[in-house]
């Protein structure tokens, strides 16, 4: 049973040979790596919205190699904590699919039996995704409008990505958990300090938002060693890119490796009854 619904009229979808229809007769392809098109031309700002090829690709070789096991690991272990026999997973803003990838295979490790769905807004990110899990639907779509039924989902996760809090709450169920993942102050401080002549710390928060309980905060970090070319690729794949002095991406490329704290906070939200 497919957790996608139709981005027209909101109707279940049921997941075909090649398609995903609903039963007001509108259809949608399933691509050859495996994902579905979900975002009416109306919802698309340009062309290509989300990372493009070349992002998609430096984040899946990144996360490749490991760099991040430990923040996966901490998220699987708290996706375990919080869902029963049979969840239904959403994964906002999945990207290239990793740690979608990683929670479904914890999953059906602990021998539950997950409905899982990621989405996300770059279709370049997406092809990645489908081949990394064939297990898992994924669908391009905005998470501010997610196609997902109303409190469907059982727990809903969040690395990195826009926080829509009207659409989270609206997809998960009452008592729903929602795990969102942000950089920790510390997080990449080494490498701002070389892209920056003043860098400066993340924010440390911990909001509460309306609708939920606010239940933990989990913290992983880890000192990693990060050579060339994986150092090029995390640069691409952080939203320093595109805000970095031509100066700081010279001493950067320059480096042939690079020791840096990664380090995370998982903020974990109950659905208010």
């Amino acid at each position: 049973m497919s957790l996608l619904r139709c981005p027209l009229c909101a109707a279940p979808l049921e997941r075909l040979e090649r398609t995903y229809a609903c039963p007001g007769g509108h259809s949608f392809d399933i691509s050859r790596e495996g994902y579905v098109h979900l975002l009416p031309p109306n919802q698309m700002h340009s062309r290509l919205p989300g990372d493009d090829k070349a992002m998609a690709a430096a984040r899946s070789r990144f996360l490749s190699g490991g760099y991040y096991a430990h923040l996966l690991e901490a998220l699987c272990a708290l996706v375990l904590e919080h869902t029963g026999t049979a969840p239904a997973v959403l994964d906002s803003g999945c990207g290239e699919g990793y740690y979608t990838a990683g929670v479904y295979a914890a999953l059906a490790a602990a021998g539950r039996t997950p409905r899982m769905a990621g989405v996300d807004i770059s279709k370049c990110c997406l092809r990645w995704a489908a081949r990394r899990e064939k297990g898992v639907e994924f669908a391009v779509a905005s998470a501010y409008r997610l196609p997902v039924a109303d409190g469907v989902a059982d727990l809903l996760v969040n690395c990195f990505s826009p926080l829509a809090l009207d659409e989270f709450r609206r997809v998960l169920r009452p008592g729903g958990v929602f795990l969102y993942v942000v950089p920790a102050p510390d997080h990449l401080w080494e490498l701002k300090q070389v892209l920056y002549e003043r860098p400066y710390e993340n924010p440390d928060e911990a909001v509460p938002y309306g609708g939920f309980d606010y239940l933990d905060v989990a913290r992983s970090g880890r000192t990693v060693t990060v050579s060339q070319p994986h150092l090029t690729d995390l640069f691409q794949m952080t939203p320093y890119f595109w805000k970095t002095p031509k100066s700081g991406a010279a001493r950067l490329a320059a480096l042939d490796r690079l020791e840096l704290r990664a380090s995370f906070r998982i903020h974990v939200f109950r659905k208010q009854w």
